[in-house]
This record gives C-alpha cells, structure tokens and sequence, in this order.
C-alpha cells in the first residue's frame, strides 16, 4: 500500500470511528447502534430465561415426590403460568430479533439496518414490559391462569384478579416490541444488502429472517386482536367469551391458537437458520439443496397457518375439521423434513469438524427429530384425545422447543462469540455444557413421555402415591437439575473473565459477518463490497483485505453523518445512501411513557394512562421530526467506486415506504380477526344480529364511510398539488382531508350511540362497538399523520422534490380506507345477506 493510500485509510477510520462512536457513562443508554442494541437485546433475553427456567426448577422440586409441599397450589399455577409465558413471549422470539438485530447487518455487509431507533425502542419496550410481567411474581400478583389463558376462568376477574390484566397488557406493550423489530429486519434484508447480492445469492440466514418476520405480521396480530377482545371484557364487562349473553370462549382458542402455532415455527426456523450458517462452515462445503431448503422454509412457515385446531382436538371440533387440521399437521413435516435432510446431506459429503457449535447442532437435530415423531403422533386426533392434557404433551412440546430452539441457539452462541466479542470459548468447559444438557434434559423429559402415558395430567401441582408416577417424577426432577448444571456451566463460561483473544473468522467461515475485525470498532465493515458468490469470503479472492483498504463503497464519513447503502429488492442494483439517525434518548423516553400507559390501564388509572399516552406519542412524533425525512445539503454524494448516488429517496424506492406497508399489513390482519369474531359468532348463532337487536344507523355509517373516503380521496389530490408545486393547495387539501376524516370517525361512533347499542347486554352490539372504534382510531392516527405533513409543508421539509412523508400518508390512506370499506361492507351489507 502507498503512502497516500495508508494515509486516506486513517483518515477514513478516523472519520468513521467518529461517527460511529458508542457514548460512555449515562449516555450509553442513548445508543441505537445495532451491536449494542442487539446486545442489549441478547443479554435481556437469556436472563428472562434463566429466571424461567429458575421457576421450572421449583417446579420440578415440587413435583419431585407425592404430596409435596414446596410450594402452594395458588403458588404453583403463578410459576407455571408465568414459566410458559416468559419462555414463550420473553425468550424464544426475542431472542430470534435479538441475534437477527445483532448479526444481521454484518451478514448484508450493512453499516446498520435501516431504522436503529426503532430496534432500540423494540428493546426498551420489551424490557419495560418483561421487567413489569415477571417482577409480578413476587407481588403474589403474577398471572395464575395458564400461558394460555383460557376463559372462562381468565375472564373471571373474582377469581384471577390483576395477574391477567398483567398478562394481558404486559404481553401486548411487548408485542409491539416483536412487531417493530420484524418491520426493521424484513426492511433491511429487502433493502439493505450489498450490491450484487441477488436474493437467490443471500445467506440462508436473511431467508429464514424474511420467512420469520413475514410469518410474525400474520401471526401476533390475532392475538393482539385477541387481547383487545379479552381486556374489553374484563375492564368494562363487554361480553366477547361470555355464552349467557352470546359470547363464546372458544374464539380466544381460536385467535390464541392462530398465533400459538406459529408461533412454534416462528420459534423453530430462526433457530434452524442458525444450523444453516453453522453445518456449511463445519461441513467445509457450501449447503446442498439451498433451493430446496429455501422452498421448504417457505412452505413450512405457510402450512403452520393451517394447523392451530391441531391444539383443539378435545373440544368437539366437527369430523370434517378434524380431518382437515389432522392432515395439515403431518403435512408440515415433509417441509420440515426436508431442512433436515438438507443438513445431513451437507454433512455426508463434507469433512466434518465436531467443534462446539457442531457438537450442539448435532444433538439438537436428535432431539428435535424425536420431538417431530411425538408431533406426528399427537397429530392424529384418535391419539391426541388420549394423550390430550397429559405429560405426554409437555415431553412432546420440550423435545420440539428445545430440540428445535434452544440447542441450536447454544450453538450459534459458541459459533458467533468471537464475532460478538472477540474471545473464544472453552473447548473442555463446551464439552461438560454440552453433555450435562443433553444427557439432563433427555433425563428430566423422556420419561415424561410414560408418565404421561400412564394418565399423569398437566398443570397439576402435585399427586398421590402409588399411582406408578413417583420414581418417574423424581428421575425428571434429577435431569432438570443436571441440565440446570450444563447451563450454569454454559454462562460461566460466557462470564468468565480471561478468555483467550480470538482470531479473525476462526472458523475459516464464508460469509460476510466474519469480514469484521475489532470488535470493539462500531463502524461495522469497514467498506461495502460488491458479492458474486453465496460464499464471498470463499470464493472472491482478496475480498477482506480489498474491504479492510476501503476500495469499495461509503469507505468513509466525509459529512459526518451515518450512513449504509440502500439497494434494489431483487437485484441488490444501488439506489440510494441512506442517512440514518444516531443516539438518541427518544427512543427510550417514548417506550417509557407508552409503557407507562400500558400499566396504568391495568392498574385502572384511567388519567394517568390518558396523560402517560399522550406525552408517548407526543415523544414519538419528535423522534420522526428530529430523525427522520431531512433534508440532505446535497442532493446525491461519491458513495465510492465512480458511484454517484442520491441522498434522499420517497415513494416506493424509500425504506420508509417499505416500512409502513409492512407495518399495515399486520395491522390490517388484526382487523381482519376482528372481522372473524363477527362472522364466528354469525356462524354459531341461529340469527346474527338477534331477533329484536337495535342495529346501527346504516345512513350514519355511510355518511361516516363517505367522508372519510372523500378525505382520502383530497389526500390523492395533495400529492398532486405537491408534486405540481403548489404548497398553498397542498395545505389546504391536507387540512381539508383531515376534517373529512374527522367526520367521517365521528359519524361511524355516533351510528351505534344513537341506535342505543349496548356493548354490554349482548356480544352483536359489542363486536359492532369494536370494529367502529378500531376503524375510527385509524381515522384519527391518519389526521395526526396529515397534521405531521401539514407542518412539515409550512416548515419547509415537505417540498416537491422531498415527499416522503406525504407519500407514505398516502399509502397509509389506502389502507384506511380499505378498512372502512371492509367496515361498511360487514356492519351494513353483510345482515342485508344473511
């Protein structure tokens, strides 16, 4: 290398070492970079998991023998519950966001993803709502009702008290959590990866993030649908689940179940992708079948969507749902299988090195093969009513889980650790980890298979003698404490002081995570390479010290602002640099306060939570003025390799476009379990609206539509007005919109006040209470979006050639009035059908 050259290569660190800096002290907490978020996200994940699994082991001391009396009854369903649900919603999908937010830029060779303050309010809001659902245990306030909550014991607010608005509420603020980081990485592997990496040249990895995330915008929205339903009828006594006044509790096992089945694929393929970066490495070949594998990923995540009344069995589904469900459910393994055999395959024609990580994704291909043949079993309905509620189905669901999950997870964090922190773990303290979970959990879980069969029920805390389960519970209890010791030793040996500097890719592995050097250097890669293989660091000669040199693209900060390069969805052509925001407390304060809201409506502190609400919102809209949309001092910039690329982008080309259309699809599937429960109940019901029922005022509620189509309509004719220069139009067709929006949400709440629904007497009324609400807050969050714009257009950010904010408005308004449309098209035309 020159002199000139090592001279712009230290001016370029320098520069980026600036921008990129992680803030010390108090300020740290301000950090939106993606390693420490992810870190952050990662470290949050394994200690709500350790508490679970704390709560496990108490547990199974109960259990241990007959008649225990460890803990109470009252006790030990608020362990059970509590141990379900933070393994579920505060372990085993965070922790799929965690590692994706952590390692994924680095794999697209990304100097961040495309919205850091959004993944570091993800983490805040995760935090805030796990810290607030597992620190209820010890308040004796913790959710008593199962991980599940079944009504009509969880609706009975005599009976479980404050645990399940806990429950409720807690797991809805953290679902918001899950639902901004799935925009952020099904974003950023759409449009953040390096030039040339076509999306058949993507690490399987990035596939099986773009599966997950898609998989995660149908999945969580009808539970949030669900626990809307559900917190409605425990606050105001709305009848959704109730049969005396025509409700049914089967549609939350329903909507639970909608969610709850894919979540297990959802949990599973994250932890499969991790398998597909760590077998190719050890197997020192690249994957065989990686069409094949992408396909099964993508058919495993579409047939869980069809498989949730596999969990209904016993409760006198009809023969031919029965069927259909049962055949469903073996159907998923051929998807299943497939990734399986991909692996084995890989391993059969490469030179295999049993290393840690391969030693971990050995044994959960065993352990998680076992747990699919239980899985096959319990798909067949005949077998499933005898083993239903049984320990049976508690082996079944650990083999599967962490087979599936956690065994692979452990893998992938002796595998990416030198990444993460540049130390290497203990080959010999690997071993003991490794062999004290597997032969523990194989110990504590097997023999629940025979415990289960010989009629031991679940949830149940504790049994007589000499019913032939004693030495089976005692034998499960020594496996769970042995498996507790191969973890103890596991985070000892991530803890441990003074482990040994490791090399560059000490695994000589070929994609681009393993480009990064130091740590402890923020900037991510050091330069943006163009790709040409699956497997660059293989295949592409002198590709890291080419990136090291800077002799590709954004080799350095010049303006000193942050940024990472924007590509095209296909085929990874660039398109754009993309400024994206540094540090800030907003995102943190605005997690803080919506939190707050969310707490205060359990507690019924009904000001507090309107107040907490609004200076959330209030916090968020800063963040977007301050972070989001500015203006750049130029139009375009040298992004390096004779590139000369634009610095601003709308419109479909923005990730902000991206976002926000990924963001109303799962919204809009929430609206559309709303708009099931309607029909579920229309199907169970003789006459839906009952005999006799008021029913809102159809001329109202199309009045009400009108207008806010008008208003949506006023917003198409803004864009015009702005993209033909005309800022005076433009804000007078904005404010006009948002009138009409106005009126139009006021009109469809006036519809059912002035026919005199009662949400109370009967489940008709309430569901046409629900659906208008839902409809008319959209309408509300559009006009807020329209007043954004308006002082956007009077501050000068909104401009012709600046739009982004204007256009993303826009799309939001297709959605919105698809949603009223839908609204008028149930709620007036659908009783004129029936």
């Amino acid at each position: 290398m020159s002199e000139s050259d090592a001279a712009r290569r230290k001016r370029e660190e320098a520069e980026l070492r600036a921008v990129w800096d992680i803030p010390r002290g108090w300020r740290y907490l301000s950090n939106c970079n993606n390693q420490v978020v992810g870190l952050w996200y990662t470290g949050a994940s394994f200690f709500f998991f350790l508490f679970a699994g704390v709560l496990a082991l108490i547990m199974r001391a109960q259990l241990a023998v007959p008649d225990g009396t460890l803990v109470s009854a009252g006790t030990y369903n608020q362990l059970y519950t509590l141990h379900g649900t933070m393994m579920m919603f505060l372990f085993a999908v965070p922790i799929f966001e965690a590692v994706a937010i952590l390692i994924l830029p680095q794999m697209l060779a990304a100097r961040d993803l495309p919205f850091p303050r959004l993944s570091a309010f993800g983490f805040w809001c995760f935090l805030i709502g796990g810290v607030f659902v597992g620190g209820s245990i010890f308040f004796d306030a913790a959710p008593d009702s199962g991980w599940f909550m079944y009504p009509p014991l969880a609706t009975d607010t005599s009976q479980t008290g404050i645990g399940a608005d806990i429950w409720l509420l807690g797991l809805s603020f953290i679902e918001v959590a899950s639902i901004a980081a799935a925009v952020e990485l099904i974003v950023g592997v759409l449009k953040c990866r390096p030039p040339g990496m076509r999306i058949n040249l993507m690490p399987l990895y990035c596939w099986y993030v773009l599966i997950v995330g898609g998989m995660i915008l149908f999945a969580f929205p009808p539970l949030i649908a669900g626990d809307i339903l559900f917190e409605m009828q425990r606050l105001f006594d709305w009848p959704f689940f109730d049969p005396a006044r025509g409700g049914d509790p089967v549609l939350w096992q329903h909507l639970f179940w909608i969610f709850g089945h894919p979540e297990v694929y959802i949990i599973f393929l994250p932890s499969i992708a991790l398998l597909a970066m760590i077998v190719p490495t050890f197997a020192r070949r690249p994957i065989l079948g990686y069409g094949w594998i992408v396909l099964a990923a993508v058919g495993t995540g579409f047939l869980s969507f069809g498989l949730w009344a596999h969990h209904m069995f016993t409760i006198g589904l009809p023969s031919l749902s029965l069927g259909f469900f049962s055949a469903a459910s073996e159907a998923v393994a051929i998807p299943t299988g497939v990734q399986i055999f991909v692996f084995v395959a890989t391993l059969l024609a490469g030179r295999v090195i049993f290393s840690i990580p391969m030693l971990f994704a050995t044994g959960a291909l065993a352990i998680f093969v076992f747990g699919g043949l239980t899985g096959v079993m319990v798909a067949l309905a005949p077998f499933d009513w005898q083993a239903h509620d049984s320990y049976f189905i508690v082996a079944h669901l650990h083999y599967t889980l962490i087979g599936g999950m956690f065994f692979p997870l452990v893998a992938g964090l002796y595998y990416f650790h030198p990444f993460i922190t540049g130390r290497m773990l203990s080959e010999r303290l690997g071993r003991w980890s490794f062999w004290l979970m597997f032969a523990g959990f194989n110990i504590a879980f097997l023999p629940m298979h025979i415990t289960g069969l010989r009629g031991m029920p679940r949830r149940v805390f504790t049994y007589p003698a000499d019913h032939g389960w004693d030495g089976l519970n005692l034998v499960s209890t020594l496996g769970a404490f042995t498996m507790a010791a191969g973890i103890g030793v596991l985070l000892w040996d991530v803890l441990r002081p003074g482990k040994p500097r490791a090399p560059r890719n000490p695994w000589n592995a070929g994609t681009l995570e393993w480009v990064a050097g130091d740590p402890s250097e923020p900037w991510g890669i050091r330069s943006v390479p163009p790709i040409t293989s699956r497997y660059p660091l293989w295949d592409q000669r002198d590709l890291v010290r080419d990136i090291d040199e800077g002799r590709f693209f954004l080799p350095g900060a010049p303006e000193g602002r942050r940024e990472t390069l924007v590509t095209g969805v296909l085929d990874a052509e660039p398109q754009q640099v993309l400024r994206v925001p540094g540090n800030s407390f907003k995102p943190l304060i605005a997690a803080v306060f919506i939190g707050g809201s969310f707490i205060a409506t359990t507690f019924h502190w009904w000001t507090a939570a309107v107040i907490s609400g609004v200076l959330g919102i209030a916090a968020i809209m800063v963040w977007l003025w301050t972070g989001t949309a500015t203006i750049p001092e130029t139009p375009e910039k040298d992004a390096g390799m004779g590139t000369r690329l634009p610095l601003y982008a709308s419109g479909s080309a923005s990730v902000g476009w991206w976002a926000m259309f990924i963001t109303m699809v799962g919204d809009g599937t929430a609206f559309l379990s709303l708009i099931f429960a309607y029909f579920y109940y229309w199907t169970i019901h003789g006459a839906f609206p009952p005999e006799g029922s008021p029913t809102p005022d159809n001329g109202l509620l199309l009045a009400g539509g009108a207008a806010a189509v008008a208003g949506w309509g006023l917003t198409l004719l803004a864009r015009r007005a702005n993209g033909a220069g005309r800022p005076g139009l433009l804000r007078a067709l904005i404010a006009g919109a948002a009138l009409l929006a106005l009126i139009g949400g006021g009109l469809l709440i006036l519809a059912p006040w002035q026919a005199g629904l009662d949400s109370v007497a009967h489940v008709y009324p309430a569901t046409v209470w629900v659906i208008l609400i839902w409809t008319a807050l959209h309408l509300a969050v559009g006009v807020l979006m329209q007043g954004y714009c308006l002082a956007g257009s009077l501050a000068g950010r909104l401009t012709r050639e600046h739009d982004i904010d204007l256009r993303n408005v826009v799309l939001y308004g297709h959605f919105a009035a698809l949603t009223v449309a839908t609204t008028l098209a149930v709620l007036v035309l659908a009783p004129l059908a029936m």
